[in-house]
């Protein structure tokens, strides 16, 4: 008899893991008011991620999403989070990985293409 029930049900679905929650952070083997800040500040990121969903950090709203988050972390600790502190904090309940741009998402952002009025625009009509 299998005691685990199944390991799929454990892999990595849709950027989401069942373990990151439970992953230690960098500094566990620290106090326990370290550990409370960092509980708190976990709880403010997941706060932040109902205004800010994760979903959005795939598209051309990556930027934009994680300067709200950003703001709200600054706005409720009042000190400044960088980019990559936040992206860290995402990064123990997300796999980031998933949330890169395609090359093919990339080439379509990056396409230009010359922009000239119609014709039709220049002829003026006489009364």
């Amino acid at each position: 008899m299998e005691r685990n029930g199944g390991k799929g049900r454990e892999e990595e679905q849709d950027g989401m893991s069942v373990h990151s929650p439970c992953k230690a952070p960098p500094s566990s083997a620290s106090s326990l008011p370290k550990e409370q800040s960092q509980v708190e500040l976990e709880l403010r990121l997941l706060e932040a991620l109902e205004i800010y969903p994760p979903v959005k950090l795939k598209g051309i709203h990556r930027h934009f999403v994680l300067y709200g988050l950003m703001e709200f972390l600054r706005r409720s600790f009042d000190r400044h989070f960088s980019a990559d502190e936040v992206l860290q904090l995402l990064e123990r309940f997300y796999n980031l990985e998933m949330l890169k741009p395609d090359d093919e998402e990339t080439d379509i952002l990056n396409h230009e293409e010359d922009f000239s009025l119609p014709q039709s625009f220049f002829v003026k009509e006489e009364p």
